[in-house]
């Protein structure tokens, strides 16, 4: 179990856009994986990126049963993304609070997609697609964007809504 240091807001790293994965059999591709998955449950996260612990890769992971950090959302299934193409099916925006691993102790309304069709490849090649709505289709949102640099605060429209999750608890 490697458990790796989370890149955090700040560091160019993050506002770097990643590289595509091209060799599927490389055991380096499979040990980030590794990492991302130890570090994403030992934190606690709904989701990461590969440049949250450093690596500017196109590769992301999502999912949960349960999750602390958003206790009323349904579970999404455990999936593991490589480079990930996201296809937006209809122009409806909802607004829901995000926070995120390279952000801690932070929150904010963020507009999101309602509806995505996500398509990419899952660790051996094999292409993965999906279309999904509400909270699934806000992660894989959130952890896209870090592969193309952004983090979840520039996407927020009104500052009012953003802010420590302790000092927001009326609204969470």
């Amino acid at each position: 179990m490697t458990i790796k240091s989370v890149v955090k807001l700040g560091n160019q790293q993050l506002a770097t856009p990643s590289l595509p994965i091209t060799h599927f059999t490389d055991g380096e591709l499979k040990a980030l994986i590794n990492d991302m998955q130890d570090t994403m449950q030992a934190k606690g996260g709904a989701g990461i990126a590969a440049p949250q612990i450093g690596c500017n890769r196109r590769v992301v992971m999502f999912g949960f049963d349960k999750n602390a950090r958003y206790p009323n959302e349904k579970p999404v299934p455990f999936t593991i993304l490589i480079n990930p193409v996201i296809e937006i099916l209809a122009d409806d925006i909802i607004e829901g609070w995000e926070g995120c691993l390279s952000v801690p102790g932070l929150r904010g309304l963020v507009p999101r997609y309602r509806n995505i069709q996500y398509s990419g490849y899952d660790i051996e090649g094999k292409p993965i697609s999906r279309i999904v709505e509400g909270f699934h289709a806000r992660v894989v949102q959130h952890e896209c964007d870090h592969l193309d640099g952004i983090l979840f605060p520039e996407r927020i429209k009104n500052m009012r809504f953003f802010g420590f999750e302790d000092e927001l608890k009326s609204y969470l």
